[in-house]
């Protein structure tokens, strides 16, 4: 492999990241160490967070429901912007990265059913820029009967050690931990931002902040017992959630309900702040790190805080903001070391994988 990490060795690359909540597109320049020891040491160079233009985020909020030919077709288009977009940013921070690591958009995901699609052409990313691109990360565990996801806690157990359990809080919650074999476990808990904003979205606004709206409101147990009754939370790990599921199962909950906007609102934070905390209080360990957008919401925190018995640490906003970004810059280092970033004790697969395409 060309770009092969040799022992005590520096890679500087880049990470990109669009989550299921469409805030915008997460780019991460990094570099990572490889210590003699053979563990890892990281660090952020630069990093922003770009909104979505009307017509792109347009664009992938229709995706499922465009035919075969269309959905095409924006795979190119939507990679191509991100091509020009990730050219601007490199050219602003004058590095020379040696490749582009791409989550792409996750359009699809129905791992039972055998398929994942994240949009986003590596190879049009990779002419844009005249950088190598790795991209297409979940289809290698879907094809060995996997989740596909979460693929971010190879990044957890690897870059952030310290902690016991890492929690991100995006359009859907999920954790990773080691349990007591040291194998590395994780799933998605339940809904978070994809929820919420879904709510905030009906009272005019892009999202709910610091919870302002939902604090405002009451908790209806009826409701919050149907959201507590879903049959996702009766089954074990290895596990996970996307849209579909939310659209499926989650929307007609809330749409049948006749109670007050902000009682909804602040019975889905009740509802996401009690999956998450019973689920953490079973995990040994005595902290919790928490990520994401959802890290920034003071009033979910509080919440999950008043129901944990973990030591809550919230970190510096470039890595709550980040985290996931650099970990998929990571995988792609882990591509090029030619190590499995994929593991079947996550996703439930029948082997380790492996995970990426490679454009050069």
């Amino acid at each position: 492999m060309a770009f092969q990490i040799e022992l005590g060795s520096t890679h500087t690359c880049i990470g990109l990241m669009s989550g299921t909540s469409l805030d915008g597109l997460d780019i991460c320049l990094c570099t990572f160490h490889k210590k003699e020891n053979g563990t890892w040491k990281y660090s952020i160079i630069k990093a922003t967070t770009l909104p979505y233009p009307k017509v792109i985020r347009e664009l992938l909020e229709s995706a499922p429901r465009l035919n075969g030919e269309q959905l095409t077709e924006l795979d190119y288009k939507y990679g191509h912007w991100l091509g020009k977009i990730t050219k601007e940013f490199i050219q602003e921070t004058k590095e020379n990265p040696s490749f582009i690591a791409s989550h792409g958009h996750t359009i699809f995901h129905n791992p039972k059913n055998g398929y994942t699609l994240q949009i986003g052409k590596g190879s049009a990313i990779s002419t844009e820029t005249g950088i190598p691109c790795i991209s297409d990360f979940r289809s290698s565990d879907v094809c060995k009967s996997g989740q596909g996801a979460p693929l971010v806690p190879i990044g957890d157990k690897l870059l952030f050690s310290e902690y016991d359990i890492c929690l991100n809080l995006g359009g859907i919650a999920n954790l990773s931990f080691d349990n007591n074999n040291s194998k590395r476990i994780a799933y998605d808990v339940s809904p978070c931002n994809m929820m919420l904003n879904y709510l905030s979205n009906q009272a005019g606004k892009e999202y709910d902040f610091n919870g302002e709206l939902g604090k405002q409101g009451k908790v209806c147990n009826n409701l919050l017992e149907k959201f507590n009754d879903l049959e996702y939370y009766k089954t074990d790990f290895p596990k996970s959630l996307g849209r579909e599921w939310f659209e499926l199962n989650v929307m007609p909950i809330i749409n049948s309900s006749d109670i007050k906007l902000d009682d909804k609102l602040r019975t889905s934070y009740e509802h996401i702040a009690n999956q998450i905390t019973s689920t953490t209080n079973k995990i040994e360990g005595k902290n919790l790190l928490i990520t994401g957008g959802g890290a920034k919401n003071m009033f979910l925190i509080d919440l999950i805080r008043q129901k944990s018995n973990k030591e809550v640490i919230i970190p510096d906003s470039q890595t709550i903001d980040f985290k996931e970004a650099l970990i998929f810059a990571f995988l792609g280092v882990l591509f090029t070391e030619q190590q499995h970033s994929a593991l079947a004790t996550v996703t439930g697969a029948r082997t380790n994988s492996i995970s990426g395409c490679f454009y050069y």
